[in-house]
């Protein structure tokens, strides 16, 4: 063996394991958090966690029945109006976005994307908040979606992008309009990198606390009026985790694993959605 070719296999070799270390410290960081959470909250999780709502301050038990509910409404309402505006958002620049337009699109996605949630929350208070003289869980699941639009926009359009073109003009060349071949066929062969994003962007926003600090506020009461102040758990762990109880840390991090357990299950979820999805076409 030449020892050009000894450098090059010694080489792709120590590049190997260098990736397949750097993978591993990722993941271990999910474990090592997952671990931690599961040692100091699942202790806590019982049947009244999870129906009962918080008792006073100083006192035993109590749950955060109202979190979770809260937490439901403000991210489901956030989806609603997030996820088709990002989605027909990344549809328009990887069809139709060459133009001044799209890059003036794609430029205000990119500044948004690294804008800080805090700074979305004051401007969702200075424009919601503060006109309609009020806290409420709508306004908070509008500062949630600014937040959701430009990560789902961006990723539809890379999803879109990847989509082979020959499928573009075999639908034109049946007469389909582009309108409908952009939706009936990119669209869908798509989805799957689509329904990553989107749950990606899910994810995020589950766990926002600073934008909700000056939207939804928090309610210790149970409540389903979105127009109203409302709880979710990441203000739940927030008070908790800073408060002065011992009995308020225990819940927290009880909270903070139910959060984490609510992202995996909705994750695993749309994956086995999108698997069904594509079984049932190839059938």
């Amino acid at each position: 063996m030449s020892a050009r070719r000894w450098r090059r296999r010694l080489t792709s070799g120590a590049m190997t394991g260098l990736v397949g270390a750097l993978s591993f410290l990722a993941v271990l960081a999910l474990v090592l958090i997952l671990g931690d959470l599961i040692a100091k909250g699942a202790s806590s999780l019982d049947w009244s966690f999870f129906t009962h709502n918080p008792v006073p301050a100083g006192e035993t038990g109590g749950g955060v029945a109202n979190a979770i509910v809260g937490t439901a409404i403000v991210v489901g309402l956030a989806a609603v109006i997030g996820l088709p505006v990002g989605i027909g958002t990344g549809l328009y620049l990887a069809e139709y976005g060459s133009g001044r337009l799209g890059w003036v699109v794609r430029f205000v996605a990119d500044v948004l994307n690294g804008t800080p949630s805090i700074v979305i929350g004051i401007f969702a208070w200075t424009w919601l908040v503060k006109p309609m003289g009020h806290f409420s869980g709508f306004a908070g699941s509008l500062a949630l979606a600014v937040l959701m639009i430009p990560m789902i926009a961006r990723t539809t359009e890379e999803m879109v992008r990847l989509v082979p073109h020959s499928l573009r003009e075999a639908a034109l060349a049946l007469g389909y309009p582009r309108w409908r071949t952009s939706l009936r066929v990119v669209a869908r062969t798509a989805l799957a990198g689509i329904v990553t994003g989107c749950l990606v962007g899910v994810a995020r926003i589950a766990g926002e606390t600073a934008p909700l600090l000056f939207t939804a506020l928090g309610n210790l009461n149970f409540s389903t009026h979105v127009l109203e102040p409302m709880q979710t758990l990441s203000l739940q762990v927030f008070v908790y985790a800073t408060g002065p109880f011992d009995e308020w840390h225990r819940l927290a991090w009880a909270a903070a694993l139910v959060l984490m357990g609510l992202v995996l299950l909705l994750s695993l979820a749309a994956r086995w959605a999108v698997r069904q999805r594509s079984h049932g076409s190839a059938r």
